[in-house]
């Protein structure tokens, strides 16, 4: 997982033959080095399909996720492990070389309470069985922070790693994101500073989840912190051009956060892109 990336909503939110096909071929025009696929419903995808699409153009993938709502670790741990055995087969199958995302529950997960220990130790008890699962297949494992409107339980980089770091396990990473990093962290940096044992992959997002450039993160202290660190992870740009009704609400996205992918990606990447040479991290 290292260079730069692209989440596949730019193109597709559904993983059939043609979205794979259309996002494939988008990435490789656009010359990144991987794609974090949506994997939102793993027992429908073609892997076989995929894994040679991926093979044929030289393209890497992580996959990512959130939980539905019925196998939410922290009132279902045992329904969330046998969900993700799925996704973790999926995954390996398509040639992948991680699984990410919320995968310690999903999005819109508000108790309206802060986590109690016995939902901490739930999602524990999911996240140990799944690293271990993970593993044996040969797949690292991460899991983002999100931030409180979509989530009640883990919403910065020191709370990642205060369950990274219960758990134990050593192929489970953290995955930042800084459009959720804009709304909870005491700056980004500090975010950074707290997961860096275990940073391995970022999300590079927008503050309205647009174009990068054209919002309020402060890029100088996301590079510069990731410099600091000696980040050597993967860079994935993510912005939601191609949203579903249901994850829309999801994510609260209710106007259009840019004109189309091609704006995203002929003013954004190369903004990310000048921003990582300059820091050098590529």
């Amino acid at each position: 997982m290292e260079g730069f990336g692209v989440h596949t909503s730019m193109w597709t939110m559904k993983w059939d033959r043609e979205g794979a096909e259309r996002a494939v071929k988008a990435a490789v025009d656009y010359k990144m080095d991987f794609l974090e696929i949506a994997l939102l419903d793993a027992p429908a995808v073609d892997a076989e399909h995929t894994r040679k699409l991926l093979e044929k153009n030289d393209m890497r993938a992580v996959c990512s996720l959130g939980l539905p709502q019925a196998v939410w670790p922290s009132h279902n741990p045992v329904g969330a492990i046998e969900h993700m055995k799925v996704v973790f087969d999926t995954a390996k199958a398509m040639g992948a070389e991680a699984v990410s995302g919320v995968t310690y529950g999903g999005i819109g997960e508000c108790s309206g309470m802060p986590p109690t220990e016995a939902e901490l130790s739930s999602v524990a008890r999911s996240l140990e069985t799944c690293a271990a699962y993970a593993k044996s297949l040969g797949l690292l494992f991460g899991i983002e922070p999100v931030n409180r409107y979509e989530t009640h339980l883990i919403n910065t980089g020191w709370q990642a790693r205060d369950m990274i770091e219960r758990i134990g396990s050593d192929n489970i990473f953290i995955h930042l994101d800084t459009y959720h990093m804009n709304i909870e962290e005491k700056g980004a940096a500090n975010g950074i500073l707290d997961a860096r044992e275990h940073l391995r992959y970022i999300h590079l997002s927008e503050s309205d989840r647009g174009t990068p450039g054209e919002g309020c993160c402060d890029w100088d202290e996301v590079f510069g912190a990731l410099a600091a660190i000696g980040f050597k992870g993967g860079l994935a740009m993510e912005s939601f051009i191609n949203m579903p009704p249901e994850m829309s609400r999801g994510l609260s996205v209710w106007r259009p956060v840019a004109p189309d992918f091609q704006t995203v990606m002929d003013k954004g990447l190369p903004f990310l892109r000048n921003k990582a040479a300059q820091y050098r991290l590529v």
